[in-house]
C-alpha cells in the first residue's frame, strides 16, 4: 500500500487520482485543515482508497498508520505552503513542515519503510542567479517556506547516508490546471495562485484582480513564471514512485515546462478562454518576485522518461470549469 500525506490537497490529491486510476491501493492520510473531506470522498469512487484523519505534528498519529498498515512507500505533500504567510508566522511553518516530516519519516524507519516521493519547491533556489534554473544551481531561500522545504531535503540526504531511506525529492515550479474530467481541481482559502485569481475575478464581480508590478525587466514588463500542468506534475509522481521501486536511488529533479509566461501572457489567455474583458489593476511590486523564473527539465526528461503534455490553456480551461463549479 502507498502512504500519500496531504492527499485532500490540491497536487496530492491529483496524484492520488493517477494512482488510483493505475490501479494501486493508496493510504491517505490528512488532517483536513486545508484540504477537503469532499475530495477524498470523490478519490474514493475512483479506486481503492482509505483515508486516515490525522496530524504529522502528532507522532502517535502516524506511527499508528504504519502499525496498522502494510505501507510500502510514502509519497509526502503535507506542508503550509503560502510564502506571505512564513514570512509573518515562521513558527507555523517550521513546526509543521519540519517537525512533521520529521515525525514521517522518523515512523518510516521504525517501521523499515525506506522510500518516499518528497514534494519541494523552486522556492529552495531563492533569486535566480542563472536561467533555466537546473537541479544545481544554487539554494539561498528568501522566505520562511523555502527554508523549510530546504531543510527537508537535507534531512532526507542525511537519513539516506545514516539509514538507507531513499527519496526522490521534486522540486516543482508553478502549477495550474485540475482534473480533465472536472473531479476534483485546486481549492485554497485564501486563494493566492495566479490562473484561479484571474478566474476568480471574471466570476465574480466583488473579486478584483491585480496585477503586482508592470516594470519588471521583461517584455510585457510583468514576472515570467513556469506553469506546469497539475496532471502532468501527478505523472513525474507516478514516475518517480516507479524510479524508487526500480531503481532503489535517491534523486532530485526540477519540474517546469522550460519556458516561462508572463503574468499578462496568462491573464490575456483566460480573457480569450473566457471570451470576455476581465477587470484588472496593477499595483506596485511586491519584495522579493524575481523577474524571471522558470525550470530546466531535462534531467527529468533524460532519467524518468517525463514529458509535459499540457499547454497553459489547457490548464486554463480546466480551471476554468472548476471554478464554474465552486462558485
Amino acid at each position: 500500500m502507498i502512504l500519500i500525506t496531504g492527499a485532500a490537497g490540491y497536487i496530492g490529491s491529483h496524484t492520488a487520482l493517477k494512482f488510483l486510476e493505475e490501479g494501486r491501493e493508496v493510504v491517505v492520510f490528512d488532517n483536513l485543515e486545508t484540504g477537503h473531506a469532499e475530495t477524498i470522498e470523490t478519490l474514493k469512487k475512483e479506486g481503492s482508497l482509505t483515508f486516515i484523519k490525522g496530524d504529522l505534528k502528532n507522532r502517535e498519529d502516524i506511527n499508528a498508520v504504519f502499525e496498522n498498515y502494510n505501507i510500502s512507500s510514502v509519497l509526502h505533500f503535507a506542508a503550509y505552503a503560502i510564502v506571505e504567510e512564513s514570512v509573518k508566522n515562521p513558527l507555523k511553518y517550521y513546526n509543521n513542515n519540519v517537525i512533521g516530516t520529521l515525525n514521517l519519516v522518523n515512523a518510516m524507519i521504525e517501521h523499515n519503510v525506506k522510500k518516499i516521493v518528497f514534494s519541494s519547491t523552486c522556492a529552495t533556489y531563492g533569486e535566480p542567479q542563472y536561467l533555466p534554473i537546473d537541479e544545481n544551481h544554487p539554494q539561498f531561500p528568501v522566505n520562511p517556506y523555502g527554508q523549510t522545504k530546504l531543510t527537508v531535503e537535507k534531512i532526507l540526504k542525511d537519513y539516506d547516508k545514516a539509514y538507507n531511506l531513499k527519496s526522490v525529492i521534486l522540486r516543482y515550479f508553478n502549477v495550474a490546471g485540475c482534473d480533465n474530467k472536472i473531479r476534483i481541481g485546486e481549492w485554497h482559502n485564501p486563494e493566492t495562485h495566479l490562473v484561479p485569481n484571474i478566474l476568480k475575478s471574471a466570476l465574480n464581480t466583488d473579486y478584483e484582480f491585480n496585477i503586482y508590478g508592470n516594470d519588471y525587466d521583461t517584455p510585457d514588463g510583468t514576472c515570467i513564471r513556469d506553469y506546469v500542468n497539475v496532471n502532468d506534475l501527478a505523472k513525474a509522481h507516478l514516475l518517480a514512485y516507479k524510479y524508487l521501486e526500480q531503481k532503489n536511488s535517491s534523486e532530485i529533479f526540477n519540474l517546469g515546462t522550460e519556458h516561462g509566461s508572463s503574468v499578462k501572457e496568462i491573464f490575456d489567455i483566460c480573457q480569450k478562454v473566457l471570451n470576455k474583458e476581465i477587470p484588472v489593476k496593477f499595483r506596485e511590486r511586491r519584495t522579493g518576485d524575481p523577474a524571471k523564473l522558470f525550470a530546466n527539465s531535462a534531467k527529468a526528461k533524460r532519467i524518468l522518461g517525463w514529458e509535459t503534455e499540457h499547454s497553459v490553456e489547457d490548464s486554463v480551461k480546466t480551471a476554468y470549469e472548476w471554478e464554474k463549479r465552486l462558485k
